[in-house]
């Protein structure tokens, strides 16, 4: 190669390295928030071509935009349908705040509040599955089954039993699997072919197919975890459907085994948790499902007991514009009295999330973090560990659930009578990039079921302490920290 040439390609590559950050810092800017904003900017000036192509790849956080046109749809033909429609007889003993969280909640995710509804909490792995299995026995019209991991394997097949069966007696079963997740379980050709046998619709959720024209950022995942039968009972939860181990080789190495909690809900809000199924149904398969399974909400049996529920359902997830489940948590966590306790099996937030719960403390409320002693996800758990020392300076309770189990159960409780669970980490990835759904529950008799379920959390783990802390190596904390910077590459 002649030195002219040499020259040449020398001053074309720094010229390129200069207009890509340039331009970086014209686009990157923009529609993100400061952190993401500024880890991008870092990862684009340290490696310029390399930053580039993953922010080429994974920059966006929304999902493409018919996507999003047909999610306002939806959402206007929601609000259309339940206009007028108040099934909340109870709402002038609400407080001021939870009236304004639940009109937010409305406005974001266009499903509103009702009442009459019972919940139920299951915490055993086997026992919730079994619990869905035999709620599907009951199916008369139809069966919705959605969640992030379908695996069809030894702790699961009853569940596919119970689904063929329905098929038999003439029962629609729906199922919706999101593409990605499920297709990196073992067997997942199994999981497909049996589907295909017992005869249920199903259909892989945001699949990646650059062959058709369907591309959006690879890990924009649908994260749902949710079940329907016949529009009356729905279970909803952390839990996938899949053995405890995931049938991941390295976890059964590790022994690890997942502990989940999920709630088997009746009453009027069935009607919404279907909605968000047949809401994904419309998005996947361009289908709107009929009369038959669109229940509406006035003709589910409500309970008329004392202690009956509040409930809502919020979708949220790169199909909307706006933070559907961050502004959720935020409000309740500002909006808390005296305690807040939050359960996150992945708890990396946000500026303003750690802000909430730091201010929470402040003020002199109880706040309490349930998470895994040990972690599944190398960064993520990096990322975790290096909010401790600001939690606990703070005033946080960090209670460590024991390994080999990994505490993946989701959920958060404020004061006496008003908690939420659901599908979504305490994170940047669930708060932007996945699609999530969680049930907002106003009622003291649910909240006492969540702590006593939180007592079983704090009898088995142990908490962690400032000083314990203190005692962490550097070579630790230092990938805790790094770890933490990448996080924001959102």
């Amino acid at each position: 190669m002649s030195t002219e040439l040499a020259a040449i390609i020398g001053v074309v590559l720094v010229l390129a390295d200069w207009a890509i950050r340039i331009a970086a810092l014209i686009i990157v800017p923009r529609g993100r928030k400061p952190t993401a904003a500024m880890a991008w900017l870092l990862a684009i000036f340290l490696i310029p071509f390399v930053g580039i192509a993953f922010f080429l790849l994974i920059g966006s956080v929304k999902l493409p935009k018919r996507r999003r046109e047909k999610q306002r749809e939806i959402n206007a033909m929601i609000a259309a349908k339940t206009q007028g429609v108040d099934l909340t007889p109870d709402r002038a003993t609400w407080p001021e705040w939870f009236a304004t969280l639940t009109e937010q909640n409305r406005t974001l995710g266009a499903l509103p509040a009702v009442g009459g509804n019972t919940a139920h909490l299951i915490g055993d792995y086997q026992a919730s599955i079994d619990a869905m299995a035999a709620e599907i026995d009951t199916a008369a019209r139809f069966v919705h089954v959605e969640f992030y991991i379908v695996s069809f394997d030894d702790t699961t097949r009853g569940f596919f039993a119970a689904m063929e069966r329905a098929v038999q007696r003439g029962v629609t079963v729906r199922v919706l699997l999101d593409a990605v997740a499920t297709n990196r379980t073992a067997d997942h050709d199994a999981t497909y072919a049996e589907l295909d046998r017992i005869g249920a619709k199903w259909s892989s959720m945001l699949p990646v197919r650059l062959r058709k024209g369907q591309y959006q950022r690879p890990d924009l995942r649908n994260h749902r975890k949710l079940v329907v039968v016949d529009g009356l009972v729905g279970f909803m939860g952390s839990q996938n459907l899949i053995a405890r181990s995931y049938n991941s080789p390295k976890n059964i190495k590790r022994g690890l085994m997942w502990q989940e909690l999920v709630t088997r809900v009746t009453g009027p809000v069935v009607t919404a948790i279907n909605t968000v199924f047949m809401s994904d149904w419309y998005l996947e398969t361009d289908e709107i499902l009929g009369d038959e399974e669109n229940v509406p909400a006035a003709a589910v049996p409500a309970s008329t007991a004392p202690d009956a529920l509040v409930c809502q359902v919020v979708p949220s997830g790169p199909g909307y514009d706006a933070e559907n489940g961050l502004r959720l948590f935020l409000t309740l966590i500002n909006s808390a009295q005296r305690q807040a306790i939050i359960t996150s099996p992945y708890f990396v937030p946000d500026e303003a999330m750690l802000y909430a719960i730091t201010s929470a403390c402040y003020r002199g409320l109880d706040v309490q973090l349930f998470v895994s002693e040990i972690g599944d996800q190398g960064s993520v758990w990096h990322a975790q560990r290096s909010y401790y020392r600001d939690l606990l300076q703070a005033g946080v309770k960090i209670w460590l659930y024991p390994g080999p189990y990994i505490l993946h159960s989701k959920h958060l409780s404020i004061d006496d009578d008003v908690a939420v669970i659901g599908s979504s980490n305490m994170d940047i990835r669930s708060f932007s990039l996945n699609s999530e759904v969680s049930l907002l529950v106003r009622g003291r008799s649910f909240v006492e079921q969540m702590r006593a379920v939180e007592q079983g959390y704090r009898d088995a783990g142990r908490q962690l302490t400032l000083e314990e802390w203190d005692r962490e190596p550097g070579s630790a904390t230092f990938l805790d920290g790094v770890a933490r910077l990448t996080s924001a590459l959102q």
